[in-house]
């Protein structure tokens, strides 16, 4: 398995594998309505251009024999969708395409993710996550992940409850 940065160029790969991998891990759970319109806002060519040019966002894709197979986002900075911590990563997303659960491409992207937080000197590593995602739930804790609180995640229509969890490096 290969880690790579993504850039500008990426970012019709970003769109694909970002909409496919949120639709196998959500689709069963929530409306096609609400489904639609989070895919239609959030992965539009304009945010992903926006957010893969922030100097405070980087995105890395997990590459199998030249094929991505799941992705990770972090924040820092002002770029934080919620805490805005000088001293913290904010991990946003892990997604991994289904087919390759159970095969630790999760767990590289997080590896991942700490060894960015490291290298930048920060002090924490947060993130939120579905109430209703018992899996992620699990994996976080398994890394030593505490919950600390919640907040509100608008899928659509539908108010959901994220878990918010922090790790101290």
């Amino acid at each position: 398995m290969y880690i790579r940065k993504a850039t500008i160029t990426d970012l019709k790969i970003l769109k694909e594998i970002g909409k496919r991998t949120f639709i196998e891990t959500f689709a069963s759970e929530n409306s096609s309505e609400n489904m639609t319109e989070y895919l239609e806002s959030a992965f539009t060519t304009e945010k992903l251009m926006s957010e893969l040019t922030n100097i405070n966002s980087e995105f890395y894709f997990a590459e199998m024999e030249g094929e991505v197979v799941g992705y990770l986002k972090v924040n820092f900075n002002d770029s934080q969708t919620e805490l805005k911590v000088s001293n913290a990563l904010e991990i946003e997303r892990i997604y991994v395409l289904k087919e390759f659960h159970g095969k630790k491409v999760g767990q590289i992207l997080y590896d991942k993710a700490i060894e960015i937080a490291k290298n930048k000197s920060l002090n924490n590593v947060w993130l939120g996550v579905w109430e209703q995602n018992p899996r992620a739930i699990r994996f976080y804790e398994k890394n030593g992940f505490k919950v600390f609180d919640k907040h509100i995640f608008k899928l659509g229509e539908d108010e959901q409850t994220d878990i918010m969890m922090k790790l101290v490096l």
